[in-house]
């Protein structure tokens, strides 16, 4: 299953990208010597400055655009060490969120089918997005990911989705601090 996001999602995580490009176009020289970014963001960078009011607006939705096509991961490191940003902790609280709700989604669909054809629902289902997560976090644990999330689709009792969502916040914080210990 291909994850789709919808039109909403999507406006958020542009206007995320947006506020990032907005503190990048308040750096100052010293601190675009140290950016890690193409030359192309740079360039885009240095179009901000000078602009008031919608002219700069407009081209800090450009730059967005222009980041998009990029990875974020260094940019958004890189703010928090010169601004003190916490664009990066919204970025993984998103991650995070995303992977609960697609995960969940996979699961009800599964259930679905299997209400469908008069079978039992088992908690071993086929979902694309637990076996990218697992691959990609390794602290994560398939096993009891696949208890709670059928918990939650069972029973649609809130605990196991908050549950879902710590287990998930917490490999993703994890992944974060070994990535900066290298």
């Amino acid at each position: 299953m291909t994850e789709k996001l919808s039109r909403s999602e999507q406006k958020r995580t542009f206007r995320r990208i947006e506020d990032a490009a907005a503190e990048l176009a308040d750096l100052s020289n010293n601190d675009l010597k140290k950016f890690p970014g193409g030359t192309e963001i740079t360039d885009e960078i240095l179009a901000c400055r000078g602009l008031k009011g919608g002219a700069r607006n407009r081209q800090i939705k450009y730059l967005a655009k222009v980041m998009r096509q990029e990875s974020l991961d260094d940019i958004y490191t890189f703010l928090t060490n010169i601004k003190g940003s916490d664009l990066q902790k919204k970025e993984v609280l998103h991650e995070a969120e995303r992977l609960r709700d697609t995960m969940i989604n996979e699961a009800m669909e599964d259930h679905q089918r299997c209400l469908k054809a008069q079978i039992p629902w088992e908690p071993i289902w086929e979902s694309d997005a637990l076996d990218d997560a697992v691959a990609k976090y390794r602290s994560l644990n398939a096993g009891e990911i696949r208890k709670t999330v059928y918990q939650y689709v069972k029973s649609r009792n809130i605990l196991h989705y908050r549950e879902l969502f710590r287990m998930l916040k917490s490999a993703l914080d994890y992944e974060e601090v070994r990535k900066k210990s290298l």
